[in-house]
């Protein structure tokens, strides 16, 4: 089983980003900052937040699902806002999103906010909602049942430093990826946690008995040269079982984004 984690930036790498998934073609694909526009027949449209101005696809769900057509995908939105076409505002969900190869059942599913609740009227002040989604699939080859949870943990405009709220979204986290799994699962939890690698967070999956990837097995971090600033770790992926880790890599090329992707195959 093939599992990546990606946050796809929204879209504005569009083209290799696609290309990509076609030819990675994973069992599991964990995306975050996905755009859903379904009322805008246009290809793009433009975030704004201040000096913050990104070109951003404006039906990016629709794109992967059409792109990974032998998955299942499941859109869950954090938030409705406005983007831009021109001076013309379009109302538009952003969220995450999760694509589930049709020949392994979901049995079971797990969807809902680790900060804040659900923002209907405007993106919302930083640090913004977040949410995280959960599958359970059984894999029949392999006879065994996975739980895959995956969040996009909340920017704080003040840095990547321990804060009570990413605490407190460790632990909501944690909880959505028990719910979904039991006890005898394979657990496999990912995303952007928006953190460093001493971080409170992975302190607290550490503690739970999960195995962090990105670190311990000596990568230098998660983000290529589309990204600018300081600071080049955010994307993590753990499991609850190491030994049963086949394979596991950070794909600095090609870039798809201003992040890495991540890839597990168990």
């Amino acid at each position: 089983m093939k599992i990546v984690c990606l946050n796809g930036w929204g879209g504005k790498l569009h083209e290799p980003l696609v290309s990509y998934l076609r030819c990675s073609d994973p069992d599991i694909l964990c995306l975050q900052e996905v755009i859903h526009s379904p009322a805008s027949k246009k290809d793009w449209l433009t975030y704004r937040d201040g000096d913050h101005v990104l070109p951003q696809r404006a039906n990016f769900f629709r794109d992967v699902s059409d792109a990974l057509q032998d998955h299942v995908a499941i859109f869950c939105p954090a938030a409705q806002g406005v983007l831009w076409d021109g001076t013309q505002s379009v109302p538009s969900q952003w969220g995450l999103a999760t694509f589930v190869r049709r020949s392994f059942p979901i049995i079971g599913q797990v969807q809902g906010f680790v900060h804040k609740d659900y923002s209907s009227n405007g993106f919302g002040d930083h640090p913004r909602s977040r949410n995280a989604h959960g599958v359970r699939v059984f894999d029949d080859t392999s006879r065994r049942t996975v739980g895959v949870t995956h969040m996009h943990g909340l920017r704080d405009l003040a840095g990547k430093m321990d804060t009570p709220d990413r605490a407190a979204q460790a632990h909501r986290f944690l909880d959505l990826s028990r719910h979904v799994s039991d006890g005898t699962d394979l657990a496999v939890v990912c995303g952007d946690f928006n953190v460093e690698p001493d971080s409170e967070t992975l302190r607290i999956l550490a503690n739970a008995g999960l195995c962090e990837l990105v670190t311990g097995r000596g990568f230098a971090g998660t983000r290529n040269a589309q990204y600018k600033k300081p600071g080049r770790f955010a994307d993590y992926m753990l499991v609850n079982r190491e030994e049963a880790v086949k394979s596991f890599d950070v794909n600095y090329e090609p870039e798809v984004s201003d992040h890495c992707p991540l890839v597990l195959e168990l």
